[in-house]
């Protein structure tokens, strides 16, 4: 059956799926049973008990204690089945292992930010080791938001106001995608994310050095990685095309007229300033709405920002 579940749900990589595909395969084979089953059934009384002639008479029945039973106990005995393998998989996914690892997670128009218990911080790539359980505290700063990683078979929503929690061990080292199952508004399609499951091997270098892209990458193509990746895509267009923020094409070296009315170069201090202070100067005709990345992004990406917006000429 494991290709019938592949087709259907895709390849498992946490320990809930399990569960979670167990039950959705014997709902779905059930309900492929019984679909033909009952119109076997309603094909064969037709023919059976069709009516000979205009004379025929329907003999009076008032019941069949049998038939009541069976079609009373047989649904029961399946109805109360799903319940309990669900109710199981339910409460096994809501409590989570003392033992489990917690990163905080904060939903915000329109990206993920991670919190790693050594105060490390990361947008939109979640870095986790294999086979060790890990909790998600997780809250939104603005509107309600929803955290889905489909190859783990998890969905939370993630409220403003309150913490929502959910739990899993990565079975499997790789890339999964994460994403914002809850209308948020305009980015709403581009909230997304990424859990790398690593070696512990490779988690340590993480925890250690960084994300080895980072290290290495020309700093014009970390520029285009981080625009891609860290949510400035969704405001932000490298066309020309206006968006929730100004656009990156061309303004290398321009004069920006912010709100207090002051006229602002854009060179590298204004970039770093506008990334890590995004108050500090707001475009006039834009809404103050970027938050800030101040501990979200490494001294090199904003290097690599400066120099991707130097190239959009």
């Amino acid at each position: 059956m494991t290709w019938f579940r592949d087709f259907l749900l895709g390849t498992p990589a946490a320990t809930h799926a399990s569960d979670v595909d167990g039950l959705y395969i014997f709902i779905t084979l059930l309900t492929i049973f019984f679909f033909f089953f009952n119109g076997a059934l309603i094909f064969y009384a037709a023919k059976r008990w069709k009516r000979r002639s205009d004379d025929e008479v329907t003999p009076h029945i008032t019941h069949d204690t049998r038939l009541e039973l069976i079609w009373s106990l047989i649904p029961l005995a399946v109805v109360m089945l799903i319940f309990f393998w669900g109710f199981k998989g339910y409460v096994s996914a809501w409590v989570a292992p003392n033992d489990a690892m917690e990163i905080v997670v904060t939903g915000k128009k329109w990206l993920w930010e991670f919190e790693y218990p050594d105060g490390t911080r990361a947008l939109n790539d979640l870095h986790v080791p294999v086979n060790k359980p890990v909790k998600l505290i997780m809250h939104a700063e603005d509107v309600i938001h929803s955290f889905y990683v489909p190859a783990f078979r998890l969905k939370r929503d993630v409220l403003p106001g309150r913490y929502t929690e959910m739990w899993f061990t990565a079975t499997e080292p790789g890339v999964h995608q994460v994403y914002c199952t809850e209308y948020c508004g305009k980015g709403h399609s581009d909230m997304l994310a990424r859990i790398y499951v690593d070696t512990p091997e490779e988690y340590e270098v993480f925890l250690r050095e960084g994300d080895e892209q980072v290290r290495k990458m020309p700093l014009k193509d970390l520029g285009k990685l981080v625009y891609e990746n860290k949510g400035c895509a969704t405001c932000h267009s490298i066309d020309g095309t206006r968006g929730q923020g100004p656009t990156f094409k061309g303004i290398w070296g321009k004069m920006e007229r912010g709100t207090d009315g002051k006229e602002h170069v854009v060179d590298e201090n204004y970039i770093r300033e506008s990334i890590l202070v995004p108050n500090a100067v707001v475009v006039q005709g834009y809404e103050p709405i970027m938050p800030t990345f101040q501990g979200l992004l490494r001294e090199r990406e904003l290097l690599g920002m400066i120099e991707y917006i130097k190239s959009l000429q």
